[in-house]
């Protein structure tokens, strides 16, 4: 802090603390009002790369063949199935479900169409479908071909016949499917003009508080869903699936890890900090100071309508912790000038502290701002929101460490450290004569954890499987173990084939869109919809079907194998198969060959389910292979080939997060040696103090990747939690270290007193952090617990490294 700027300091904020108070509060006050407006969001498009085009594929495939959100409510009876009570109480279960305000239609084997129950012909078919509620229907015959068919068999029936799902379809919002493809048609311009870049803006927004509305609306709706469940529990072994139950799910799960997880930090800073310091002043002020951080920051994003995602849940966490980092250096640094100075005012202590913290402060707030900007560069919506989020609480934290608390603190009288036991201080000190007395030994120690840790980064993987994110006690878990065991995987995964682009020209015989316009049957304007197409149709789907990964296929081949079932098991001929896709009921259609052949019939459709229990289930490889069939193996153009759904969005997110954190590391680390050669004015300085911050960094990758826990969209973030947090122990080390050098030149007596005085700081920032962490524990969202438990392990690495590893560079190589 220069001279100037210390007098304006003073004379603005430590003359002035009541106004500096008023004002502060008015401030947080305002922030705290807002408080109530504060959201989460876990919807799908919060945990996919936003503007990729996968993404914009998969939305027009929702389109084209209009998919919508829907929750699945898996049944097992207690009485068979097919029993006169369970086939009453599911219509009933169907019935109460229809009648919820956003449910549009509810599926159940009640409702499907049967064709052998018993064999019907098309003019029966073209006179009106079968049902289960139908007079004629054979119950037998429905029981073995609900539990045979290749359409409904372990889709809504179990093929051993004692697990049924029904399809609950909610209402969609219209004017958000709008917005977005109208978002997604402005992203594609090439170099938007300015007025289109507005337009952007405003869509963004709507589009934001559409889908947070949309959330409440799904959150209702599930809750009323469950309700009915409960009545129908005495007959059934219920679950609830499906997406937007996850989502609705893993928002409780994340609003009770921020109240269970803030009201444990809470109660670590209160017991830390009262074992610590033994001032009831030690322990309020910091409270304050903390709370006012995390609340006004929540306030400011409920006054944004900004909302939390997943990955940024865990802002308050952080941001609890990083000012109580800060005002604890205070705390230390007030102590130790009180029992120097004995003859200082209150005035005199509190300005001093400021003056010679706040160097290291601003350094150390910036190089954090630094690390969590790495994320901004990773391309996915939530990532970059938690790093915007971090550097906006990092700056509201600073500010309020340097007005809030020593503005209070000068109103209170002049608080002289109590003569005791410093437990701590024994500590750091004999972590200073061991260092001291095993130099080289040390030096062979984290010689070895960076080798540990440099060996296991080439291991790290991002292959996870959802059902890993939560516990084994969950509905989430229990529902998808269901699904994937009875009723054919959980994931859904699309691959998308159009016909060959010389399928238009006239040398290749082929038929557009206008010749069906203009009266041309089907099965000669549609490439694949004739008996040729559909033999290549069948080859695939028996090919994706073959799949350990993939659990039920379906494809226009399913419905082909339905309708064969009227011409007695054969094969049509392209004039009988133009006759029957003109004949069949519209609702046949809709449910059979619709969703799988597009209007032109010229691209196909096959919709695959992915077993998520499959422990060996590896996303990119799947994609993979099946790419190199259909276009190897099948003599396919790539060009007609797309792989869509969830699963590939999932999976490219996971890629990005990947590529963008792991190869941005390198160049945080090169920023943050600049701003260290900045503060220090020592290249070699600089380069000691950055060393221990990369094994400690490089070791917590390294355990994961030896231990095999995957990258996912929390994990990836620790990377620059541990460079962001751990840096910060290195500036105030080292600045404390050169102050204790000038007094007597000698490197191993300033060591020793840098780590009685500094390194007790780092010790209670460490320990209430590594505390605070550990709650995280007892999430019900697995990667919270990995995101808890390694951060924690991260922050105890860095202060290791820094008050071993760094210390011993220092006197190795007389650094000052």
């Amino acid at each position: 802090m220069t001279v100037e700027f210390g007098r304006l300091y003073n004379r603005l904020i430590l003359r002035k603390p009541v106004i500096t108070l008023v004002v502060t509060s008015l401030v947080v006050g305002f922030f705290l009002s807002n408080v109530p407006r504060f959201e989460l969001d876990a919807s799908a498009d919060s945990l996919i790369l936003e503007n990729d085009a996968s993404l914009k594929y998969y939305r027009s495939i929702r389109e084209e063949y209009g998919a919508g959100d829907f929750l699945i409510v898996t049944y097992s009876p207690k009485l068979p199935l097919f029993s006169p009570e369970s086939l009453t109480d599911i219509g009933q279960l169907r019935d109460q479900l229809t009648k919820i305000e956003q449910v549009d239609s509810v599926i159940s084997l009640l409702d499907v169409p049967l064709v052998s129950s018993p064999p019907m012909t098309l003019n029966q078919i073209v006179e009106g479908i079968r049902t289960l509620e139908s007079a004629d229907v054979d119950l037998e015959l429905a029981q073995q071909e609900l539990t045979t068919s290749s359409l409904y068999q372990n889709l809504l029936v179990s093929s051993d016949g004692d697990t049924t799902a029904l399809q609950v379809n909610l209402k969609r919002d219209e004017r958000l499917a709008e917005l977005t493809l109208e978002r997604d048609r402005l992203y594609d311009l090439v170099t938007p003009a300015a007025d289109y870049q507005q337009r952007l803006k405003q869509l963004s927004a709507e589009i934001k508080t559409l889908n947070l509305a949309l959330n409440k609306r799904q959150h209702k709706t599930i809750q009323q869903v469950r309700k009915i469940m409960d009545q129908h529990r005495d007959s059934a072994t219920l679950y609830l699936g499906g997406v937007p139950m996850i989502v609705t799910d893993s928002i409780d799960f994340i609003r009770g890890d921020l109240k269970v997880f803030g009201a444990g930090v809470i109660a670590f800073i209160i017991i830390i900090l009262s074992l610590s310091f033994r001032s009831p002043r030690w322990v309020v002020l910091p409270l304050i100071a903390c709370l006012s951080s995390a609340l006004s920051m929540m306030g400011y994003l409920g006054w944004m309508q900004w909302p939390v995602t997943v990955v940024s849940s865990n802002f308050v966490s952080l941001l609890l912790i990083i000012t109580l980092s800060l005002i604890i250096h205070l705390i230390v640094r007030y102590r130790e000038l009180a029992a120097l100075n004995t003859g200082y005012s209150q005035f005199e202590l509190v300005s001093e502290t400021v003056r010679s913290k706040f160097i290291p402060c601003v350094f150390t707030a910036v190089t954090t701002m630094v690390a969590f900007g790495s994320l901004l560069v990773s391309g996915i919506r939530p990532v970059i929101d938690f790093g915007w989020m971090m550097v906006i609480g990092i700056t509201i934290s600073f500010v309020l460490a340097f007005t809030l608390f020593p503005s209070a603190l000068i109103l209170m009288p002049r608080l002289d450290q109590k003569p005791g036991k410093n437990v701590t201080g024994k500590i750091t000190s004999s972590l200073a004569h061991f260092i001291q007395r095993h130099n080289k030994a040390t030096l062979i120690l984290f010689g070895i954890l960076a080798f540990i840790g440099l060996s296991g980064i080439p291991q790290l993987s991002v292959e996870n499987r959802f059902i890993d994110y939560y516990k084994e006690k969950t509905e989430i878990y229990q529902g998808m173990s269901l699904i994937d065991e009875k009723l054919g995987g959980t994931t859904p995964m699309d691959v998308i084939i159009d016909a060959p682009k010389d399928w238009f020209s006239e040398d290749a015989g082929g038929f557009g869109l206008m010749d069906l316009l203009l009266g041309g049957d089907i099965t000669a304007s549609s490439y694949w919809f004739n008996s040729d197409g559909l033999q290549d149709i069948a080859e695939i789907h028996t090919y994706l079907e073959s799949l350990p990964e993939t659990g039920k296929v379906l494809s226009v081949h399913t419905a082909m194998q339905m309708l064969q079932a009227l011409n007695n098991g054969k094969p049509y001929s392209d004039f009988k198969l133009a006759i029957v896709y003109k004949r069949i009921p519209d609702d046949v259609k809709d449910a059979l060959i619709t969703p799988y052949l597009s209007a032109d019939g010229n691209q196909i459709r096959f919709s695959i389910r992915i077993y998520e229990t499959d422990k060996s289930l590896k996303r990119q490889a799947l994609i993979d292979k099946i790419y190199k069939h259909l276009t190897g193996e099948l003599g396919l153009e790539v060009e007609q080939v797309n792989i869509s759904g969830m699963a590939v969005l999932y999976n490219n997110l996971l890629q990005s997060l990947f590529q963008s954190q792991i190869l941005t590391i390198g160049a945080v680390f090169i920023a943050i040696l600049l701003m260290f050669i900045l503060l220090f004015r020592a290249v070699r300085l600089s380069i000691a103090a950055i060393i221990p911050n990369i094994i400690a960094a490089g070791l917590i990758l390294g355990l994961m990747g030896w231990i095999g826990i995957p990258l996912d969209i929390m994990t990836i973030t620790i990377a620059a939690i541990s460079i962001g947090i751990g840096v910060d122990n290195s500036i105030h080390y080292v600045y404390r270290f050169r102050q204790e050098f000038a007094v007597d030149q000698d490197y191993w007596a300033a060591i020793q007193r840098s780590h009685g005085s500094i390194g007790t700081a780092l010790y209670y920032t460490t320990v209430t952090v590594v505390l605070g962490f550990s709650i995280l524990a007892f999430s019900n969202f697995i990667p919270t617990i990995y995101f808890g438990l390694l951060s924690g392990l991260a922050m105890m690495a860095a202060l290791v490294a820094n008050l071993m590893l760094l210390p011993v560079l220092i006197a190795k190589f007389e650094l000052a």
